[in-house]
C-alpha cells in the first residue's frame, strides 16, 4: 500500500490561500516541528504573505535558523528573505509571564494593575501555574489575530501530548477562576469592610484554618488579595479564551500534525488526529519528516547481502599465493631474500582492503538503508490504513541539521514537493 496523489497534502495552495490565516503545527518532541513551522513561515512570506511565526518552545533553534540573536514576546522581522513578492517574515517566542502582565495592564486601572503585578501569589501564578502557559498561548494567538497585522500566523506548539493542552486551557483555567474555592475567597472582598471580615471570620474560619496550615497564613492572604484585585478581570479571561478556541475551529485555521516515520511518533500523530477530530478542529494533514529513500532501490536488501557474502567468500578462497596454494605445493618453500625477516612474511594489518572488501561493505550499508526504508514504509502504511482520510506530505531526511534560511528554504521546497522522498 502506497500513498496516492489524492492522499498527498499540497502545501502551496494552503499557504497561498488568503482565507488561511492560522496554521498550527503540533506533534511529539524531536520530530522537526519547530523547523517545519519556520520553513512554512518562510515559504509563505517569500510567496507574498505577511507572516509571523509564534513558537512556544523555549529552545533557541528558531531564532538561530532565522539569523536572529534572540526571540521574545515582540515579533522581530527576519532579514535577508526574498521579498520580491512583497511578503514579510516575523518571529517571536511566547513569554508567558509578560503576556499575563500585558493582560492585567490592559484590563485593570493603573492602581489595581500595580497591586496585582506586585502580589506574590500572582507572581507565582504567572510564572508557572499549571495550564498558564497554554492559556497564555491562546491569549497571544488571540492578540495577534485581533490586530489583523499579519496575513498568516504560524504557531509552533510545545512537544508531546501537551501540545494540545491549549485546547483545554480555557476550560481548566476557567474552572479554576470560577471554582468554589475562588468564589469563597472572593466573597469577603465583595461584602467589604467589617462585614466582610466578619463573614471571613465566621463563615470561613474552619476552611481558612485548614488552608492556613496547608499553604501558610501569608500565602492565603496573598491569594485573597489577588482574588479581590482580579475580581473584575476574571470574566474577560474566559471570554477571550473561548473566542480564541472558536477561532481555532474556524475555516481560516489549519492544523498540521508533524511526525517522523517511527512507530512511537506516528502513534502520537494518530492521537493528535483523533483529538482534533473530536474537538472539530480543521486538520489540513500530516507532515512526515525525515523520510529515508535510496537512489538504488531496485537492489533489494536481500540481494545486496547475498552479493556481499559472495564477495567475502571469494576473498577467502581466491587469495593469490594463499593457504590453498601452500597446501597444494608443500615442497615449494617460499622465496626469501637476505633482507627478509620473519615478520615480513606476515600479512600487513594496516594494508588497505581490496576492492572486494570495499564493495562488500558498501553492499551491506545499502542493505541496512533498504531495511530502514522498508521499515518506515510499513509504519506509514499502518498509519494511512487507520487514517486514510488524512492527507500526507513527506520530507526527505537531510544529511545535517538546519541552521539558516537556506536550510529552511530547502525544507520548504521539500514540503511543497510532498511526494516521493529523494534519495540521500
Amino acid at each position: 500500500m502506497t500513498l496516492t496523489p489524492e492522499g498527498t497534502l499540497d502545501v502551496d495552495p494552503l499557504l497561498d490561500d488568503p482565507q488561511t490565516r492560522i496554521v498550527v503545527c503540533c506533534g511529539s518532541g524531536g520530530v522537526g516541528k519547530t523547523t517545519t513551522a519556520a520553513a512554512l513561515g518562510l515559504r509563505a512570506a517569500e510567496r507574498g504573505r505577511k507572516v509571523v511565526v509564534l513558537t512556544i518552545d523555549p529552545a533557541r533553534r528558531l531564532a538561530q535558523s532565522m539569523g536572529i540573536d534572540s526571540l521574545d514576546n515582540t515579533p522581530r522581522r527576519v532579514k535577508d528573505i526574498d521579498n520580491g513578492s512583497g511578503g514579510e517574515l516575523h518571529a517571536m517566542m511566547l513569554d508567558m509571564k509578560r503576556t499575563f502582565d500585558e493582560i492585567v495592564e490592559a484590563h485593570a486601572d493603573e492602581e489595581r494593575a500595580k497591586a496585582i503585578l506586585g502580589n506574590p501569589f500572582y507572581q507565582s501564578l504567572s510564572a508557572g501555574f499549571a495550564g498558564t502557559q497554554e492559556y497564555m498561548a491562546m491569549e497571544k494567538l488571540g492578540q495577534l489575530r485581533s490586530r489583523d497585522e499579519w496575513d498568516l500566523i504560524v504557531v509552533d506548539t510545545p512537544p508531546s501530548r501537551s501540545a494540545l493542552d491549549f485546547l483545554d486551557a480555557p476550560t481548566r483555567l476557567g474552572s479554576f477562576l470560577d471554582g468554589k474555592l475562588i468564589r469563597l475567597l472572593m466573597a469577603p472582598a465583595k461584602v467589604g469592610g467589617r462585614a466582610g471580615m466578619k463573614f471571613l471570620n465566621v463563615g470561613m474560619s474552619m476552611m481558612t484554618g485548614t488552608l492556613g496550615k496547608l499553604l501558610g497564613g501569608q500565602l492565603l492572604r496573598d491569594v485573597q488579595t489577588f482574588v479581590a484585585a482580579m475580581d473584575t478581570t476574571f470574566g474577560g479571561f474566559r471570554t477571550r479564551a473561548d473566542a480564541t478556541y472558536k477561532l481555532l475551529q474556524a475555516p481560516g485555521t489549519a492544523f498540521l500534525v508533524v511526525a517522523a516515520p517511527e512507530r512511537d511518533a506516528l502513534r502520537e500523530a494518530a492521537y493528535f488526529v483523533e483529538r482534533l477530530a473530536a474537538e472539530k478542529m480543521p486538520l489540513a494533514g500530516l507532515v512526515l519528516n525525515r523520510v529515508h529513500g535510496s537512489g538504488a532501490s531496485r537492489l533489494s536488501a536481500e540481494r545486496a547481502l547475498a552479493a556481499a557474502e559472495n564477495l567475502d567468500e571469494r576473498g577467502i578462497v581466491d587469495q593469490a599465493g594463499g593457504k590453498e596454494q601452500d597446501r597444494a605445493t608443500p615442497e615449494a618453500p617460499p622465496e626469501t631474500s637476505p633482507e627478509a625477516s620473519p615478520e615480513a612474511s606476515e600479512a600487513d594489518p594496516t594494508a588497505e582492503p581490496g576492492i572486494e572488501q570495499l564493495t562488500a561493505g558498501l553492499l551491506r550499508l545499502h542493505a541496512e538503508r533498504m531495511q530502514m526504508v522498508a521499515r518506515e514504509q510499513r509504519t506509514r502504511d499502518r498509519f494511512t490504513a487507520l487514517h486514510p482520510e488524512v492527507a500526507v506530505t513527506e520530507v526527505a531526511a537531510l544529511p545535517g541539521d538546519v541552521h539558516d534560511l537556506t536550510g529552511l528554504r530547502d525544507i520548504g521546497e521539500r514540503l511543497a514537493a510532498g511526494g516521493t522522498p529523494a534519495g540521500a
